[in-house]
């Protein structure tokens, strides 16, 4: 199982974890798992056609999967996935 680090802002959709452990051999698996146990986390992090948000970034083991293979991305169980929404402000 892979570890998914949990931002602060998304904390409440996952009842407060800083992390989970999720199946799947990829991110779209990985993401799936997460949204089928939190299906409130699914219109924050995926669009209508099955991408991700533009301003969710996915890191796999402190790589960004937009410059990898997006959620095709292979994930190991040792590997850590972070998600982080993208903030604003000045």
């Amino acid at each position: 199982m892979s570890t998914v680090y949990i931002p602060s802002v998304l904390r409440p959709s996952v009842g407060g974890a800083k992390s989970l452990q999720l199946e799947g051999d990829s991110i779209r698996a990985v993401v799936d798992a997460l949204v089928a146990d939190h299906p409130a986390l699914g219109p924050q992090l995926m669009t209508d056609d099955g991408d991700l948000n533009r301003f969710v970034n996915v890191y796999v083991n402190g790589q960004d999967v937009r410059y990898l293979a997006g959620l095709e991305t292979p994930v190991a169980p040792a590997d850590e996935v972070r998600l982080l929404p993208a903030m604003a402000g000045g």
